[in-house]
């Protein structure tokens, strides 16, 4: 354990070895971090679980998160209690509602989640244009498909469903499924013969 700034830790927390701790970090009870992991300026609540070599930079994170392994938590993140951010998960300036979970290979940035979201694997907020920032905002109950690219700003309405492997770029409303892909054309296979 490495701490560099003030730490308070509430009853029965855990610290698993190599974790590093630095600036001002408050643990609720019962929180367990795993080994390799580093937090830094955040908060984390009561039965949070960093799984090992998770970073959480600046944020708040609520009772019963569990986050990793492999994660990365920057500046700006809220999240509330439930929230589940898996393996090579980043946000940025996220604000993930109650139950919403990004298991796996995404990144969320400028974007604000209802509850029970569900952001499938491969998906990514467009949030910087190249000049600017843009948000994203995505109601309660809409669940994203794997793969999908979501161009800010954009809003996604309560109950919508993304088309796995989409690109979104306009507004999907309440309960509406939404489907940017290309189209499979059908053709025979061509041998090269350099």
């Amino acid at each position: 354990l490495d701490v560099r700034g003030d730490v308070r830790a509430g009853r029965d927390t855990f610290l698993d070895v190599n974790v590093v701790l630095e600036g001002r970090v408050v643990l609720g009870d019962d929180v367990y971090i795993g080994p390799g992991c580093v937090v830094r300026d955040s908060e984390l609540g009561d039965g949070v679980r960093l799984e090992a070599h998770t970073v959480v930079d600046g944020a708040r994170v609520g009772r019963s998160c569990v986050l990793g392994p492999f994660a990365r938590v920057r500046p700006g993140t809220v999240l509330a209690e439930n929230v589940r951010i898996g393996n090579f998960v980043e946000t940025k300036k996220a604000v993930l509602g109650p139950g919403s979970k990004a298991n796996h290979l995404a990144y969320l940035g400028d974007a604000t989640l209802g509850a029970d979201c569900n952001i499938g694997a491969g998906t990514i907020t467009c949030n910087y244009d190249g000049v600017d920032k843009h948000a994203t905002t995505i109601g309660n109950d809409v669940f994203v498909g794997s793969n999908s690219t979501l161009v800010a700003p954009l809003t996604i309405e309560d109950a919508a469903f993304v088309a796995a492997g989409s690109t979104v770029t306009t507004t999907v409303r309440t309960g509406d499924l939404a489907v940017g892909r290309g189209r499979a054309v059908p053709g025979r296979r061509r041998r090269f013969d350099g």
